[in-house]
């Protein structure tokens, strides 16, 4: 699913092994508030590189609990 040009993946997609967890959160005004996790690859850690609305506005359920990357990764499959 893409929302404002970024992939959301569901959550059972991802290896929970590769995430670990972060204190950092975002609010969008139209989303609500992302929590963010690390990602670890092959021992490196990117930090605060997912993003997921655990609990989405409203106007944003279809992105519930999905899991959304940012920099630098890239997802093939």
């Amino acid at each position: 699913m893409v929302v404002e040009g970024n992939h959301h993946f569901p959550a059972d997609s991802v290896d929970p092994a590769l995430l670990l967890p972060s204190s950092t959160t975002s609010v969008c005004g139209w989303k609500g508030t992302a929590n963010y996790r690390s990602l670890v690859v092959d021992g490196k850690e990117n930090r605060d590189a997912v993003w997921c609305y655990a609990d989405p506005k409203p106007q944003a359920a279809q992105i519930k609990g999905r899991l959304a990357f940012w920099k630098g990764v890239k997802v093939t499959g």
